[in-house]
């Protein structure tokens, strides 16, 4: 079916959002003096979801011409966006299958044309904007899930530790007190963070994350989107951090489930301003096992002394952050060498009040201390970020 439609009226009947830029020209665009910490760049893309070789783009004076087909008549998508309007040629239309087009009018870098096709993770993404054109084509498949059975997650403080979870679960080890984050101080950790998932979960362009529903009233629609079956430990998995999203504030800690990582972004400089460091723990080799590392010799540095946005990384097929503001806390770069002489570039949060936390959280579990009596530090897994003023 093919549909031509006058610009005016996409301008006015659909909701207008910026051109997708590349992840890198996004964050550089944003956050032009903050390096992007490697926990993200991570995020931005994996080899398993590229396959350029469905995706044709003709740039020309008189617009551009996208191909998103399988190389067969009426097997794909054909976009044209020229100075008469744009014209969208949707193929044979199959439920779920369908193309999404955005205008903005705007100047800047938020002016252009976004054109998304297909399902979420399926699906071709095409921006104009006056910085050129981007395409990301993603793979027909979809992350591939491990099976990790949900527990409480240890860094939402609402919740109560698990019977087994301190015994079983190795983020345990990243909880200490502030008093032993010294020179040679040895503990046993284990920094990469498990998923859920293969390690290939990426960000979505914020223009599709918002397509995608996301919400406990909606959890049939979201299986059924991303085809998992209900009663599955992955379906647990997925209900298992949208619960964690809508819960309820602790102490009335500002906090939000970022989707994209624009809406991250966002939401940390709306809490912090726009001078905004952000930094995630490295390990030098990946997939490092649980071992002995010693805080090093060259001392642990402070990086902040007030307040921070902290962002943990969720179980779910695309990239999905627990973000909130935490007030009194203290950030540092901890230096640590392993018992196999493997190096961390450890960061860690240390919260000054913790009189609202759940009583049976595993911090209070593993360092034996009651709520509010001293400060709680803990190390960040690779996955996790915190931002903080500079």
């Amino acid at each position: 079916m093919a549909i031509r439609i006058p610009l005016i009226c996409l301008l006015v009947s659909v909701t207008a959002i910026a051109a997708d830029l590349t992840p890198e020209r996004y964050w550089n665009s944003a956050l032009p003096n903050t390096p992007i910490p490697t926990s993200l760049r991570h995020l931005f893309t994996t080899p398993d979801f590229t396959d350029m070789k469905s995706t044709d783009v003709l740039v020309g004076k008189g617009g551009v011409n996208v191909n998103a087909g399988k190389g067969k008549p009426g097997g794909g998508t054909a976009v044209n966006v020229g100075k008469g309007g744009v014209y969208v040629d949707t193929g044979k239309g199959k439920s779920g299958g369908g193309t999404h087009v955005s205008v903005s009018g705007g100047k800047g870098p938020g002016g252009g044309v976004g054109v998304h096709t297909g399902k979420p993770g399926k699906r071709t993404d095409v921006g104009v904007g006056k910085g050129g054109v981007t395409v990301h084509t993603r793979h027909k498949g979809r992350p591939v899930y491990v099976g990790v059975k949900p527990g409480p997650n240890p860094f939402v403080y609402l919740y109560a530790a698990s019977e087994t979870q301190l015994h079983d679960d190795p983020k345990a080890a990243l909880f200490f007190l502030e008093k032993d984050m010294v020179p040679g101080k040895a503990m046993s950790l284990r920094f990469n963070a498990e998923d859920g998932y293969d390690g290939k979960t990426a960000f979505l362009p914020r223009g599709e994350a918002e397509t995608v529903p996301f919400g406990s009233e909606k959890f049939s629609e979201i299986l059924n989107t991303f085809s998992v079956k209900p009663g599955s430990e992955e379906a647990e998995m997925m209900k298992k951090t949208i619960e964690e999203c809508e819960a309820r504030r602790v102490g009335g800690e500002d906090k939000y489930c970022a989707t994209s990582l624009e809406s991250m972004v966002d939401f940390s400089v709306s809490k912090l301003g726009n001078r905004v460091r952000a930094v995630s723990t490295e390990v030098a080799k990946d997939n490092a096992p649980m071992q002995k590392y010693k805080i090093a010799a060259a001392g642990v540095k402070k990086l902040s002394d007030d307040k921070s946005v902290v962002c943990h990384k969720e179980k779910y097929p695309f990239a999905v952050f627990y973000c909130h503001k935490a007030m009194m806390t203290t950030v540092y770069a901890v230096p640590l060498e392993g018992e196999n002489g493997m190096r961390a570039k450890a960061v860690a949060v240390c919260h000054k009040n913790t009189s609202a936390w759940n009583p049976n959280h595993l911090a209070f579990k593993v360092l034996k201390v009651k709520p509010g009596t001293v400060p709680v530090c803990h190390f960040l897994p690779e996955t996790h970020v915190v931002w903080f003023n500079y």
